[in-house]
């Protein structure tokens, strides 16, 4: 471990990317304890600041892979934002699994409680918010209630060891680390399909390729809300998607859909993130809340091709929610976890 921090650690200049070979070293040796925990640190820090390659996002990624048991579903779509949460805006990807499922796209979700820099609020929280047990429901009445209405949760640090493991460390870093966006791209289901949000413009393209090099068939990168996967509705968001192994810049334009409207201010708690969520599942939400959902949902359905436009997705989202469609999805599926996790 200390000849690869030597190549990591050289300063701005003298610092160079490890080979995937090398990075493949670096990560076995953090994640079977081999390393130690001021070594970890180190590299983890060293890396932050040189930034990460994607040879090196790969080899960790694949590394945290060979320590899960997948659990495939044909035709899925993963949906993947921050694990350090949002703190200033809605999270428009939670009541977006239900629209999707409710249209026959089986969809995931993932994450853990809140982690640095951000602090944020999480999924878990608001899930939490909403009396659902996600993070003590065992893996089979997850993928149970997953086979029952096409929405599964994967609580990370639980499904990959791991990173539960390294969970005390990065919280004393206190930094963003390569496991940040590793952890987002884990696939446990194997999703021919992706929505990843990204936070700087400088990563768009290495998150895209990388996305590429993993095998995702179709997918979208967001320069989201809060560099969510979630695309806002007051203005304009540069995304690129993917399709065959090749990736385009594309702008995607809530006024077009006639979905443009201010977003006001709000001061987020967990309880306000599911109180909102289940509004627009119950066809109740303000205007700005509702046409999140409704925009999210409708290109993601274009990007799994269940729908030939966005267009067609904004109209097949609204009739998942008005008919009721979307809220049922999410009632099952609380029912179909919470007696299992509470036994």
């Amino acid at each position: 471990m200390i000849s690869l921090l030597k190549e990591v650690g050289r300063g701005k200049r003298g610092a160079r990317d490890l080979t995937y070979d090398e990075a493949a070293q670096a990560a076995e040796a953090i994640l079977t304890g081999a390393a130690t925990p001021a070594q970890t640190g180190a590299f983890l820090v060293a890396e932050r600041i040189k930034m990460e390659s994607p040879d090196e996002l790969k080899a960790f990624i694949d590394a945290l892979r060979a320590r899960i048991t997948p659990y495939p579903i044909a035709g899925s779509m993963d949906c993947a934002g921050p694990y350090d949460g949002r703190a200033r805006t809605f999270i428009a990807t939670l009541p977006t699994a239900f629209v999707l499922a409710a249209c026959g796209l089986p969809t995931t979700l993932h994450g853990s409680p809140s982690m640095p820099p951000k602090w944020g609020i999480t999924i878990t929280d608001v899930l939490e918010a909403l009396k659902v047990p996600a993070l003590q429901a065992s893996r089979e009445a997850l993928i149970s209630a997953a086979a029952r209405t096409g929405f599964l949760f994967t609580p990370t640090e639980s499904w990959c060891a791991p990173l539960g493991e390294l969970r005390g460390l990065r919280q004393e870093l206190g930094l963003r680390t390569v496991f940040n966006t590793a952890e987002k791209l884990l696939r446990f289901t194997e999703a021919p399909f992706m929505a990843v949000g990204v936070f700087h413009g400088t990563v768009f393209e290495k998150i895209t390729n990388l996305l590429v090099d993993l095998g995702v068939s179709r997918g979208i990168v967001v320069q989201g809300m809060e560099g969510s996967e979630d695309l806002g509705v007051d203005k304009r968001t540069r995304t690129y998607v993917i399709q065959d192994g090749t990736s385009e810049l594309y702008i995607v334009d809530p006024e077009i859909y006639e979905l443009m409207v201010e977003v006001p201010e709000v001061e987020w708690t967990a309880e306000l993130q599911g109180k909102t969520a289940l509004s627009v599942l119950r066809g109740e939400a303000e205007l700005p809340y509702l046409n999140m959902v409704l925009l999210n949902s409708a290109v993601r359905l274009w990007i799994a091709q269940k729908a030939g436009s966005i267009e067609e997705g904004i109209y097949l989202a609204r009739h998942a929610i008005e008919q009721g469609n979307a809220l049922r999805k999410y009632t099952e599926w609380t029912e179909a976890i919470k007696p299992v996790s509470t036994t």
